[in-house]
């Protein structure tokens, strides 16, 4: 059988995956071919992204990352086709018709489908019928040929009371179980009915119990299944795994049946069509209607939860590369109410400068000794900037340090901090190693202030499941969720750069192609023979090879090194490219470091980008890329990015009122609409019917986590402490 039906040749599978990859992410092949190519040879996602555009014709980060995801499941797709073949082939039923099949299917669910009657199965009727020896009856019965007679007398041979048939009936009864397994069990059928269902099915949902919860909404609810918004789905699935909502499927089971029969019950007469019938409808009410109904909204999870990982994914994204607040010395404060506000002062470095306690909210509501304490601190280092954790007591704390920042002239100014994940950390391995003669709650308030300073730095130490930019994460598979999101991170860390002789192990373990063993190993080296003065000394560092090396240096950052270059994200493989440009348009290193380019690009156009490309030998994106670094050695993307929304006042809930105009920062995007942060402790709800004039698909086409909105408050619901806010100024 197996010399029957050889497996496809290798070179011929993956042509099929290169070819399905560039169709649907609208690549060329030979972009698909030669990303595949690099993936497979062990370089990263960042690394092939930013020093191999000309390969791979400028794929960003993103489309590569789609593209490793699509080749991994197209990869085990053809495992399990070859699997299923093989199982099949086993048995000896590998028919040139199954072959074929198996050969066209394009999802996994295919390749079960074609499986299915060959899987070993638990016992089940029709299996218990095939014991007693009904499947020649069955046969006979399916068969439908005879148009006289009567089915007692053809059931009658099949009668054994040793084998446990002791009627006609019940010899009948077990073949129309084997002719309704028979039906559940084809392919065909199947992929069909699931079609139908998805396309005309509908939703439906009631209350379970009749009682105030955040599904009253569902409590009478129907929609298309094709037309069922992802955040719904995963809402219904929270609230029926609840007890709050019963949940089912209505599909259109007249025009399954009637599409059933008529490929299963012949128009010729016969003595056992209404026989065959009965099958259908236990075949499709049984076997095949839940098992259906199990596998689309199964479907419809998994497409939702992919939503939900995207929409976590890109506000995360977004969260990371929100700008740092740079130069200033911040007071951090996390809020909270009998065990007091903890604080830490930190440098514009980062360093702890002094750490502390007040009790300025309740029960102490020691206000006045709290603010001469903070106001002396303000004074003693200069404080700019206060970064007040968004927990319990943020409220009492934020309206305590507003009346503090009043009463001084030093134009103080303070930002509401989102804490999630500052908990996580402080209590955590890494936060206990980094700040070991801590307590944990004054770890919180060092992290805050951090967050202000740089938040990609800080961010890194969480797991990005713990900052809360996401929509039911609790709800979607955790694995892929946590890769998903671990990309993102790796993505962000690359695209802004590290500084290496700053950066904690934490940091540096996202960089491309450094594990948290390289990365420890940095940090080990830094710690006993001093800062690295340039990139190549990290070949000096513990388990960190020629490949790890080529893979992060570009990526890595030492300011004041002995080369400018190592302060730019020019790959070491490119330096004798770049000096070769320097010397073509008369500079030098220096120049760069002292930053007298004004004419390089004035130059190169002169001579234009192909021919300078050609001659220092580099492509066109290499060399555009190469250009823009040394007009700006060290720069960091997130500088040319709005700075945070601070304030100076506070404004509570009950001030708002319809019609006001606010600036505020948008915390969260969902499906439904975007999270704006207007100062009063509340977030409002934009929806996505009020985010723009125009019609509005995906709320991410009109606003970003981090983004500095202006918006007009449509109404105040004080007792549900619910904003319904407008950007439609």
């Amino acid at each position: 059988m197996k010399d029957m039906f050889p497996k496809r040749e290798r070179g011929s599978v993956m042509a099929d995956i290169l070819s399905r990859l560039a169709d649907e992410l609208k690549i060329k092949k030979s972009q698909a071919e030669n990303a595949v190519r690099l993936i497979d040879d062990g370089n990263t996602i960042p690394f092939i992204a930013r020093y191999r555009k000309e390969v791979t014709g400028g794929l960003d980060d993103q489309l590569l990352r789609e593209l490793f995801d699509r080749l991994t499941y197209l990869r085990n797709l053809e495992q399990r086709r070859e699997e299923v073949r093989r199982l099949i082939g086993e048995q000896g039923n590998l028919t040139g018709e199954i072959n074929e099949a198996l050969n066209r299917a394009e999802t996994l669910q295919e390749i079960e489908d074609i499986y299915r009657p060959f899987k070993p199965k638990r016992r089940t009727r029709a299996s218990i019928a095939r014991e007693k020896g009904l499947e020649s009856l069955a046969a006979v019965i399916y068969a439908q040929s005879l148009k006289t007679g009567d089915i007692s007398e053809v059931a009658a041979p099949y009668v054994d009371a040793k084998k446990g048939v002791n009627s006609t009936e019940e010899a009948i009864l077990g073949a129309l179980d084997i002719i309704a397994e028979m039906i559940s069990d084809n392919a065909e059928y199947r992929k069909a009915i699931r079609e139908m269902t998805f396309r005309e099915g509908v939703m439906v949902t009631s209350a379970k119990k009749e009682e105030d919860s955040p599904y009253q909404m569902y409590y009478d609810f129907k929609e298309p299944v094709a037309r069922i918004a992802p955040h719904r789905v995963l809402a219904i699935n929270r609230g029926e795994r609840e007890g709050y909502l019963s949940v089912k499927l209505e599909a259109p089971e007249e025009r399954i049946l009637d599409w059933l029969k008529n490929r299963s019950v012949l128009k010729e007469p016969s003595i056992f069509k209404t026989y065959v019938e009965k099958a259908v409808e236990d075949a499709y009410q049984r076997l095949i209607k839940p098992s259906i109904e199990n596998e689309i909204r199964s479907g419809l999870t998994e497409t939702a939860s992919e939503q939900a990982i995207k929409v976590f994914a890109k506000n995360l994204r977004n969260l990371l590369l929100q700008p740092p607040v740079r130069g200033r010395v911040v007071l951090g404060l996390d809020p909270a109410y009998r065990t007091g506000v903890k604080l830490a002062v930190v440098d514009q470095t980062g360093k702890v400068l002094h750490t502390g306690v007040i009790y300025p909210t309740p029960p102490q509501s020691r206000t006045e000794e709290s603010g001469k304490m903070v106001k002396a601190l303000i004074e003693k280092y200069g404080i700019e900037v206060i970064a007040i954790g968004n927990g319990t007591a943020s409220r009492e704390t934020e309206i305590f340090t507003a009346g503090v920042i009043r009463e001084m002239e030093r134009g103080v100014k303070y930002m509401v901090v989102n804490e999630a994940g500052a908990s996580v950390y402080s209590a955590s391995k890494l936060g206990a190693e980094e700040f070991p003669d801590y307590d944990v709650s004054v770890r919180s308030a060092i992290s805050i202030a951090r967050r202000l300073q740089d938040p990609l730095a800080e961010l890194v130490k969480i797991d990005p499941k713990a900052i809360g930019v996401g929509q039911y994460q609790h709800d979607m598979n955790q694995k892929r969720l946590g890769e998903a999101l671990a990309g993102v991170v790796e993505d962000c860390v690359n695209s802004v750069g590290v500084d290496l002789n700053t950066a904690s192990a934490a940091l540096l373990s996202y960089v491309s192609g450094i594990n948290a063993a390289i990365a420890r190993n940095i940090v080990a080296w830094r710690e006993e023979n001093g800062s690295l003065k340039s990139r190549k000394e990290l070949l000096k560092v513990k388990k960190l090879g020629a490949k790890t090396f080529e893979q992060c240096a570009g990526f890595l950052r030492i300011p004041g090194g002995e080369n400018i270059l190592d302060n730019t994200s020019v790959h070491p493989e490119s330096y004798e490219s770049c000096e070769k440009l320097l010397e073509l348009t008369g500079h030098t290193l220096q120049d760069v470091a002292e930053r007298r380019l004004g004419d390089l690009q004035s130059k190169v156009s002169e001579t234009g980008l192909e021919k300078v490309a050609e001659r220092i030998g580099v492509g066109v994106p290499t060399l555009t890329d190469i250009i823009k670094e040394l007009m700006k050695p060290g720069r960091d993307p997130r500088d040319e990015l709005p700075p945070p929304l601070m304030s100076e006042d506070i404004m509570e809930m009950k001030d708002l009122k319809p019609g006001m105009v606010l600036s505020g920062t948008v915390r969260n995007v969902v499906d439904f609409g975007a999270f704006v942060d207007i100062g009063v402790h509340q977030d409002g709800l934009v929806h996505i019917s009020e985010l723009s004039d125009r019609f509005v698909r995906n709320p991410m086409e009109v606003v970003s986590v981090g983004d500095i909105v202006k918006v007009r408050v449509l109404d105040v619901d004080l007792k549900r402490k619910r904003i319904s806010l407008s950007m439609k100024i």
